[in-house]
């Protein structure tokens, strides 16, 4: 879910209730040992997110190792190896699905990572690269002869990617042919299906991806569907809340938050620990030792004032010709703000009346004030602000076209 899920939205999620697992974004293993300023933000999660594992790809079985002790260091609960990615700048580096298609090599990379770390490593997967090549049962027995400590199946190919069905009967022969726990993903979008997918195949649990962006409650409805209590429904004002939250939770980020709130990599930048932090790995014979502890440690040093960046653009300015503050268009992390909220209603909107306006009016706006304005006429149409009572309407979500 790159791009989506970041800290904020999954703290958010953690906050309806019933999520057990995070997962980040997928991390560069390249990025997280050359300490690559984008990378270490991705990687970047809370206390509130726990459990959470930090998703990490490459092809290297060295510098995935290396990068798995970084995970470990900033206190992550796991590491998980993305095998499951099918875009092309992924797969060309030998990294994501094309894995796959390299059993040997995959199995090399995680034995290299369980070696190096004592958190447990994880692997998300595909049901294969394409038709001819579905081989998730049998790299599932090696991963696990590896040293993996968990598997997730997405059950559509790499040549798929999103198109079609996810094949959840493939996905319970993965679940009968290891011992250790399988999860299920695809095509997830409502919370019976959840539930279904456990009861018919026999995963030990299942992720929702694109699911989740449309309906952050769908894991408190499950959980409260498989105690065989009402299924909560979920108010205009709440959805409209989760997106208001959201914005503050972006733009605030890094503010007024006390030592130790935010786990970063830039934690572990420390004069006494970057040596610890990327020790040489045993049993991985990669040639000679090459820069990358040097120019780790160049890099995660140079992050010291990430904390400190300007917030720039959005600021009111001016006057309008009708006597109200002129807006200036958002710069800046606001105008990041504004992009990720125009990627989430992307998903957020569907099924909802008058969501495809909401998308319109969201994509057209250029400053902060404007978006929250749009939010609330949307969201709270009875005149209830975000503080107030909910209005007793709640929304219909019906299912949209493809699946999470």
């Amino acid at each position: 879910m790159a791009g989506m899920t970041d800290t904020a939205f999954r703290r958010l999620v953690k906050r309806q209730g019933g999520c057990g697992l995070v997962v980040t974004e997928m991390v560069s293993s390249e990025g997280l040992v050359r300490g690559i300023d984008r990378t270490l933000d991705y990687a970047e999660f809370t206390e509130e997110e726990r459990p959470v594992a930090v998703q990490i790809f490459g092809g290297d079985p060295r510098n995935m190792a290396r990068a798995a002790q970084v995970v470990e260091k900033m206190g992550a609960d796991l590491v998980d190896v993305n095998m499951g990615c099918p875009v092309p700048k992924v797969a060309k580096y030998n990294a994501g699905c094309s894995l796959m298609r390299e059993p040997e090599h995959a199995a090399e990379i995680v034995r290299a990572m369980a070696r190096a770390v004592s958190i447990p490593v994880t692997v998300k997967m595909r049901a294969g690269w394409n038709d001819s090549q579905v081989n998730a049962p049998e790299l599932a027995r090696m991963l696990e002869r590896a040293g993996a400590s968990a598997i997730a199946v997405h059950g559509r190919t790499a040549e798929q990617s999103y198109s079609g069905r996810s094949d959840w009967e493939l996905i319970g022969r993965v679940a009968r042919a290891v011992s250790i726990p399988v999860f299920g993903n695809g095509d997830c979008i409502e919370p019976g299906q959840m539930l279904q997918r456990l009861q018919e195949t026999g995963v030990a649990g299942v992720l929702v991806g694109r699911g989740v962006l449309r309906n952050p409650w769908i894991f408190a409805q499950a959980a409260a569907s498989a105690k065989g209590e009402p299924v909560p429904e979920v108010s205009l004002a709440e959805r409209g809340r989760f997106l208001l939250e959201y914005i503050d939770l972006l733009l605030n980020g890094r503010a007024n938050e006390p030592p130790g709130f935010r786990h970063a990599i830039v934690d572990v930048a420390t004069v006494q620990d970057v040596a610890q932090a990327f020790p040489d790995v045993s049993g991985i014979d990669d040639g000679p030792a090459d820069e990358s502890v040097a120019r780790a440690f160049t890099g995660l040093l140079a992050l010291g004032g990430v904390a400190g960046r300007a917030v720039a653009g959005g600021a009111l300015q001016g006057s309008g010709g009708d006597g109200r503050p002129a807006v200036r268009p958002a710069r800046g992390r606001e105008r990041w703000v504004i992009n990720k909220l125009r990627a989430l209603c992307a998903w957020y909107t569907r099924g909802l009346e008058g969501g495809s306006h909401l998308r319109v009016a969201v994509n057209h706006t250029d400053s902060i004030p404007a978006l929250r304005e749009i939010i609330t006429h949307f969201f709270f149409p009875s005149g209830s602000l975000p503080g107030q009572a909910p209005p007793e309407r709640s929304s219909a979500l019906a299912p949209p076209r493809v699946g999470g």
